[in-house]
């Protein structure tokens, strides 16, 4: 599978790398709640502002970046059921776009039927890491399954490399920066600060 990757990816300086099934679950969980709170119907997450806000919070600053997207997810799910667009094959994978942060390109990968979801991420994290040419890495595990996976595994990650790791709340720290997953969500859901009472 590593070499799949290796052959498939033109590497950028900049990599997100993101559990597709939990950044979704996470959504879907943050719409029925606000719902609920500030009385109005939210709509799907918005893909290309939850990425900019994931690579703002990873470090990058406006200009001619280029960040390569990487979402993985369960072989059987085509597509994200809370976020727009959400077809992995059709909408995503292979795709691109540019904004004043740079051009952000997606692939995405289904976890095989032989091997875990969890060891999967993890190659595919180490993989990323290995790269020369990758500086900035962020990282959105399923933090409740892989969080000890995922810090252990930017353990032996050189210092020249910035991490950043995603959760929905601060964890036990490593060799990365924490970001909070739900800021970035929350932007990508149109759910406003003033909005929170």
């Amino acid at each position: 599978m590593e070499n799949n990757i290796r052959n498939k990816v033109h590497w950028s300086e900049n990599v997100i790398i993101a559990d597709a099934d939990h950044i979704d679950n996470v959504a879907f969980d943050l719409i029925v709640n606000f719902e609920r709170m500030i009385e109005r119907r939210i709509p799907p997450a918005d893909m290309a502002k939850w990425v900019d806000c994931v690579a703002l919070d990873g470090g990058i600053r406006e200009g001619d970046n280029e960040v390569l997207v990487i979402l993985i997810h369960d072989r059987l799910k085509k597509a994200m059921d809370n976020f727009v667009p959400a077809n992995f094959q059709k909408d995503l994978d292979g795709m691109a776009f540019k904004d004043h942060l740079g051009e952000f390109s997606f692939s995405s990968y289904p976890v095989e039927e032989m091997v875990e979801s969890s060891d999967f991420f993890i190659d595919i994290l180490n993989t990323i890491c290995a790269q020369k040419e990758v500086k900035r890495v962020m990282v959105i595990p399923n933090a409740e399954r892989d969080y000890d996976h995922v810090r252990h595994a930017l353990e032996k990650v050189d210092d020249d490399k910035r991490l950043t790791v995603f959760s929905m709340q601060p964890m036990q720290g490593g060799n990365f920066r924490q970001e909070i997953l739900g800021y970035s969500l929350m932007s990508a859901l149109g759910i406003k600060a003033n909005e929170i009472k």
